[in-house]
Parts: C-alpha cells; structure tokens; sequence
C-alpha cells in the first residue's frame, strides 16, 4: 500500500519527550514535503508544522515552536517529528502527510486540501 505510516507513539509524562518517524511505504519520500498533524478527540485536525524536500526548511504552528523540531533523513525515507517537553494538551493522534506538488505543505495546510500521501497515525498520550 503506497502511504506514510508513522510509529514512536505511546504514553509519556508530562515533561518528557518522545520521537516519532514517519516512514514512506512504496514511494521515494525524498522528492516530497512532509507536514506533521495531530487530532485530539472532538477537535479538528492541526497542523504542527513542515520540512521540505531536502530538509532545508522547516516552520511550525505557535502551539508547538520551541518544543517541537522536524527533522528528516532521506536516505532512509523517514522523516521525524522529536517532541520535548509534552503537556497533557499534546494528547492527539498524530499523523504524517506528504505531497509533491503542494510545497506550501511546508509552512501551512488549508484544512481538508488533499494530500498525495497519509498515514493512519500513532497514538501520544501525555498523563501522569
């Protein structure tokens, strides 16, 4: 099946920190922007924020700045999202998009604009 599939979610507790990957599956993720998404229950899907192609470029939404840092490999077709100090508002489904055309993907998502490739997500729960 040709999409993104994320891993590296679990439970954390506040303050603590864990990374998540975001592995293409059947396409060559280094040709694509990446933007990273999370859904809280009962809320709409968020944009955190974006990398280009060749990982040049990065910005993120004011909620995660300075806590949240995308990163990406290309020669292992992964890209990352490595999140520090997570408060129980970090609590969501996160997921992973990536487009080839669309490179304002790096800075921004209008909502519901389709994307070449999703994932079906990983679950982060910040609790104590």
């Amino acid at each position: 099946q040709v999409q993104t599939v994320e891993s590296g979610g679990g439970l954390v507790q506040p303050g603590g920190s864990l990374r998540l990957s975001c592995v293409a599956s059947g396409f060559h993720l280094a040709e694509h922007a990446v933007g990273w998404f999370r859904q809280a229950p009962g809320k709409e899907r968020e944009f955190l924020g974006g990398i280009s192609a060749n990982g040049d470029t990065t910005s993120y939404a004011d909620s995660v700045k300075g806590r949240f840092t995308i990163s990406r490999d290309n020669a292992k077709n992964t890209v990352y999202l490595q999140m520090n100090s997570l408060k129980p508002e970090d609590t969501a489904i996160y997921y992973c998009a990536a487009d080839y055309s669309f490179q304002e993907l790096i800075v921004g998502w209008p909502p519901n604009r389709p994307l070449d490739y999703w994932g079906p997500g990983t679950q982060v729960t910040v609790s104590s």
